[in-house]
C-alpha cells in the first residue's frame, strides 16, 4: 500500500477537513472567564480608546503582561468586529502554526514520514488541540516559542547552506523577541538556558559560532524594545511592576497564590499527551540515545547537531522550571508539547506493530471505563443549580469516550500491516472527541461567564448607566455588554492598577452604598452584580434593589429612580422591593 505521507489527494482531504473543523469551534462556545473574557475586553477597549500602549483591563492599568496578544486580537476586532471566533483566532493561528512548524521541521530535519506523524501528533494531542481554542496568553507564546525552536532546528540540521542557516537564525531570534512581547523575559530565558544546557549534554561546542549573534540581538532588540521604552515613558512605575512583581517574585514566592506540589503538572502532561501515552515515554527514551557519532554533522563548522537531544532537553527543562517555580498553571507547560511530538514522530516512525497496538489499548480501555461511570457524573454537580448544566455534558462525554473507544480499536487492528493508517485513526478520533468534549462543556461556560443575564441587562442599561460590581469581578460581561465597569471593595488582579488610579473604584461597599442611595434619590438609574454573601447583607440593610437575576455565582439588582414623590417615600419603596 502506498504511504499515505505521500498521497497529496489523502493529505489535502485530511488537511481541509481539520480546518474546517478547527475554524469552527473558534465560534462555537461562549468566552469562559477568566482568561477568555479578560483578554477580549483588553483588546476591546484598545480599539475603543485607540491607546496601543498602555495596556488596560476594565479602564484600569493593567501591566501583568506584554502587548502581543492584546494588539492581535485588537487588530482582529478592527477588520472582523466583536466576537468568539474573532477572540479566538489569533490563539487558534498560533496552534496551527505549531502544527504546521513541527510537521515541517520534522519532514526536514529528519525525513517525510516523521513530518507527517509530528503534525498528526501535536494537532491531536488533547490539551494543544484544546488549548488553541480558548483565548489564552500561553498558546501565543507557545506559537512564537515554536517558531524558536523549529527555526533552530532548521538552521543548524544536516545541509544548511550558509544564506539558509542565517536566515533560519535570524527567524528564531525573531520568535524569541516575539515570545517576549508574548508573556515576557521567558520568552528568551527558556530558550537561552536550553541552548546552554543542550551545549553541555550533546557536547556541541560549535553551535555557538553558529547563532548569529550579533545580527540576531540587533533583531531581537528592534523587535521587542520599542514597546517596552514607550510604556515605560508613559508610565514610569511599569518597569519596577513588570520585571521585579511579575517576574521574579511571582516565580520565587507565593504572591500569586497559584501554587502546587512538585508533581503539580505530571497529570496535566499525562492527560495533555492522549492519544499517544502509550508510546510517550519510549519516546523520551529513544531521544537519549542519540549518539553524537550518529547525529547530524553540520559541514559549515565541523559540529555535530543532535536534534534529539535538543527537543528533550528542550521539553525536560521547561517542565521541571514552571515545576519547581511558586507560580503554576495548567497551560505553562504548554510550549513543550510541539517537542514532544516531534520526539514522538521520530519514535512512531521505528516503532513496531505492538507499540501502536498498546498506544491504542491506552486509549480504547480507558474509554471503556469511561463509558461505564459516565452515568455518574451529574452526581458531581456543585448544587441544584448546576446539575442541569453538568447533565447537558453527558451525551457529550458518552459521544467522546464511544469515538475514543472506536479509535483505539481501529488504531490495535490496523497496527500490524498499515501503521500509517493506524497512527491516523488515532489523532483523528482523538481530535474530534477532544472537542466534542469542549463543546459539551458550554453549558457551563455560559453559566461562568454570565451571558445569559446580556439581554437583561442591555433591556436596563444606558449608556450614561453605570455598572458596579460588589465583592467580585466578571470577566467576561465587560466584553458582552461592550463597557468598563466600577469595581467595588474587590480589587481582583487590578490592585496594582487601582493604587495608580485609586478614583476608578469604590474600596468599601459603604462608598458603594452611599453613592447607590445618592443616585436613587437624584433619580439616577444604577445596575449591580453583586457578591451573593453581601447581597443578603444589603438586603438586611434594606438597601433600594430590584432584582434582575441571581445565580449562585452572582446578584444583578437595578436602583430603579423613584417615583414623582418625597425621597424618603422614594426610600421606603425601595426597601419594600429589597424584602421581597
Amino acid at each position: 500500500m502506498r504511504e499515505l505521507y505521500k498521497s497529496k489527494a489523502f493529505v489535502w482531504t485530511l488537511l481541509i477537513l481539520f480546518l474546517l473543523v478547527w475554524f469552527w469551534m473558534l465560534g462555537a462556545r461562549v468566552l469562559v472567564p477568566t482568561d477568555e473574557g479578560r483578554y477580549a475586553e483588553m483588546a476591546r477597549e484598545m480599539v475603543a480608546t485607540q491607546d496601543w500602549i498602555t495596556t488596560r483591563l476594565n479602564g484600569i492599568k493593567y501591566f501583568e503582561k506584554p502587548p502581543l496578544q492584546t494588539w492581535m486580537n485588537a487588530i482582529t476586532f478592527e477588520l472582523f468586529g466583536l466576537g468568539e471566533w474573532q477572540a479566538r483566532l489569533w490563539t487558534g493561528l498560533c496552534g496551527l502554526l505549531g502544527i504546521g512548524l513541527a510537521g515541517y521541521t520534522g519532514s526536514r530535519v529528519f525525513n517525510g514520514r516523521v513530518g507527517f506523524y509530528a503534525a498528526l501528533v501535536l494537532a491531536s494531542s488533547f490539551f494543544w488541540a484544546g488549548m488553541g481554542h480558548i483565548n489564552t496568553l500561553d498558546m501565543g507564546l507557545s506559537g512564537m516559542m515554536t517558531i524558536a525552536l523549529c527555526a533552530l532546528l532548521m538552521a543548524q540540521r544536516d545541509g544548511a547552506s550558509r544564506e539558509g542557516q542565517r536566515n533560519w537564525m535570524l527567524l528564531c531570534w525573531a520568535g524569541m523577541a516575539l515570545a517576549v512581547l508574548s508573556k515576557g523575559l521567558i520568552g528568551i530565558v527558556l530558550p537561552g538556558a536550553v541552548l546552554v544546557l543542550y551545549t553541555f549534554f550533546a557536547r556541541d561546542w560549535a553551535i555557538w559560532k553558529r547563532l548569529h549573534l550579533v545580527k540576531g540581538l540587533i533583531l531581537f532588540f528592534a523587535i521587542c524594545t520599542p514597546w517596552f521604552v514607550a510604556v515605560s515613558l508613559r508610565n514610569p512605575e511599569f518597569p519596577q511592576f513588570f520585571f521585579i512583581h511579575e517576574h521574579f517574585q511571582r516565580f520565587t514566592s507565593k504572591i500569586h497564590s497559584r501554587t502546587g506540589p512538585w508533581y503539580y503538572f505530571i497529570p496535566i502532561l499525562v492527560l495533555g499527551i492522549i492519544p499517544w501515552l502509550g508510546v510517550f515515554f519510549q519516546s523520551l527514551w529513544k531521544g537519549t540515545r542519540e549518539q553524537r557519532d550518529t547525529a547530524g554533522y553540520n559541514s559549515l563548522n565541523g559540529g555535530r547537531f543532535q536534534p534529539k537531544r535538543l527537543l528533550l532537553v528542550w521539553a525536560v527543562f521547561i517542565f521541571v522550571f514552571f515545576s519547581i517555580s511558586d507560580s503554576k498553571l495548567p497551560s505553562y507547560v504548554l510550549p513543550i508539547f510541539p517537542a514532544l511530538a516531534l520526539l514522538i514522530a521520530c519514535y512512531l516512525e521505528e516503532a513496531d506493530y505492538k507499540a501502536l497496538a498498546w498506544a491504542g489499548s491506552l486509549v480504547a480501555l480507558p474509554a471503556a471505563v469511561a463509558l461505564a461511570f459516565i452515568p455518574r457524573v451529574p452526581s458531581m454537580a456543585k448544587d441544584a443549580y448546576s446539575l442541569p448544566l453538568v447533565e447537558a455534558h453527558v451525551p457529550y462525554l458518552y459521544a467522546a469516550a464511544l469515538i475514543f473507544f472506536v479509535g483505539g480499536i481501529a488504531a490495535i487492528r490496523l497496527a500490524r500491516q498499515h501503521k500509517d493508517w493506524a497512527v491516523t485513526s488515532l489523532a483523528a478520533t482523538a481530535f474530534v472527541a477532544g472537542q466534542l468534549l469542549l463543546l459539551g462543556h458550554d453549558p457551563q461556560g455560559r453559566y461562568s461567564a454570565g451571558v445569559d443575564y446580556v439581554p437583561a441587562l442591555q433591556a436596563e442599561l444606558k449608556p450614561e448607566t453605570p455598572i458596579y460590581l460588589v465583592g467580585r469581578y466578571e470577566q467576561a460581561l465587560p466584553f458582552y455588554l461592550r463597557r468598563t465597569m466600577t469595581l467595588v471593595q474587590h480589587a481582583d488582579e487590578m490592585e496594582f492598577g487601582l493604587k495608580q488610579e485609586p478614583q476608578l473604584w469604590l474600596p468599601t461597599v459603604d462608598a458603594f452604598v452611599a453613592q447607590w442611595v445618592a443616585d436613587n434619590a437624584a433619580g439616577k438609574k444604577d445596575i449591580a452584580i453583586i457578591d451573593p454573601t453581601i447581597y443578603k447583607q444589603l438586603v438586611e440593610r434594606k438597601l433600594p434593589m430590584r432584582l434582575i437575576g441571581q445565580d449562585p455565582r452572582r446578584v444583578i439588582v437595578a436602583n430603579d429612580p423613584p417615583p414623582a414623590s418625597t425621597p424618603a417615600a422614594a426610600h421606603a419603596n425601595g426597601e419594600k422591593k429589597a424584602g421581597k
